[in-house]
């Protein structure tokens, strides 16, 4: 979701953006005006994750996905070896990727718990060129609320959850997020890097080196020139509204909702009460064709997109930052309807 306010904005500079006649999606990406958009995105962004100077933020394309590659392309030279903490789905594939690249050791997995809960961290072996987590498991509905390892260069997924609580950056080297849960819409891709890990002689394709995005200024080629304007817009929006004020709605969202799973005798979580994740809330009936009545039934009750990942079933209510809580109340009342229904 966008928040409307930001949709709004939008909307009002879509035909004339700054009385320059033209919409942003027709103007050139070689602009001072366009250059500024993208200035503006990584104050916004600095100043709401109190990023350190000798932090880089690149914007780029691919989607978190080719962060997969570019990680271990960039980052895995010295030792050709990282480590990773496997939980789920994204963290499986970026080791896949990592393994055509050097030597990964997985240091904690609960795969053989269903992702049920979150892996602890074995101790990290010696000679590492990285460690690797994903802070929020979007299909399992598990979230690290501290940083499960450290290590001198840590890298982060913070794809699903960036932004909807204060992070240290500090205590990583990398960190990336697809913009389109929490900061956007789906075409350009964060990454928050450490300066002293950008590299020219790590032997890969010019688009493929960070090194190539920082001296342009990710300009290199012709960027996701909508989506960074939008990410522009919501940081703004963030930045009016607070992160603070955005952590505890967060907070309280979830609340709401595990409150009423817990309390139900039709629906359930079997996610360990610590690793609940606050972005997304799995749930089900323990029973396929009932849920997928109630996928159906809750439509009548202006609530979408509720179907549960495939590989996993069941329900998966998303409370990203633009998620009023009017909207977890509204599917509140369509559990509750649904279950007296059930039951009578």
């Amino acid at each position: 979701m966008v928040d409307p306010t930001v949709m709004r904005q939008i909307q009002a500079e879509l035909l004339d953006y700054k009385g320059t006649g033209m919409s942003i999606m027709e103007m050139s990406h070689r602009s001072a005006l366009f250059e500024a958009v993208v200035n503006d995105a990584k104050d916004n962004l600095r100043q709401l994750m109190d990023i350190p100077e000798h932090y880089e933020i690149l914007f780029l394309q691919g989607g978190a996905s080719l962060q997969f590659s570019m990680i271990p392309m960039n980052l895995m030279f010295k030792h050709q070896r990282a480590a990773y903490l496997n939980s789920g789905v994204w963290s499986q594939k970026a080791i896949d990727e990592a393994k055509r690249h050097g030597e990964v050791i997985i240091v904690g997995d609960n795969a053989n718990m269903m992702h049920k809960s979150l892996p602890l961290c074995d101790v990290l072996p010696d000679s590492l060129d990285y460690a690797y987590y994903v802070t929020n498991n979007t299909i399992y509905g598990t979230q690290f609320k501290q940083i499960p390892m450290e290590h001198a260069v840590l890298v982060a997924d913070m794809s699903s959850d960036i932004l909807s609580k204060p992070i240290d950056v500090s205590k990583h080297a990398l960190i990336f997020a697809g913009a389109q849960k929490n900061l956007g819409i789906a075409g350009v891709t964060i990454v928050i890097i450490r300066k002293d890990l950008i590299r020219e002689d790590v032997g890969v394709d010019t688009m493929l080196r960070y090194a190539t995005h920082q001296k342009a200024n990710s300009l290199y080629n012709t960027p996701a020139s909508f989506s960074l304007y939008v990410l522009k817009k919501v940081t703004d929006w963030l930045l009016e509204t607070g992160l603070e004020t955005i952590t505890k709605r967060n907070e309280f969202k979830a609340g709401l909702l595990y409150e009423t799973i817990d309390k139900s005798t039709l629906f359930s979580n079997d996610i360990k009460a610590e690793d609940r994740s606050l972005m997304n809330v799995v749930f089900t009936t323990n029973d396929a064709k009932l849920d997928e009545t109630f996928i159906n039934f809750a439509k009548s009750y202006d609530c979408v997109n509720i179907k549960g990942y495939r590989s996993v079933g069941g329900m998966r209510a998303s409370l990203y930052n633009a998620m009023p809580v009017e909207g977890v109340k509204k599917l509140i009342e369509a559990m509750n309807a649904f279950e007296a229904e059930v039951k009578a």
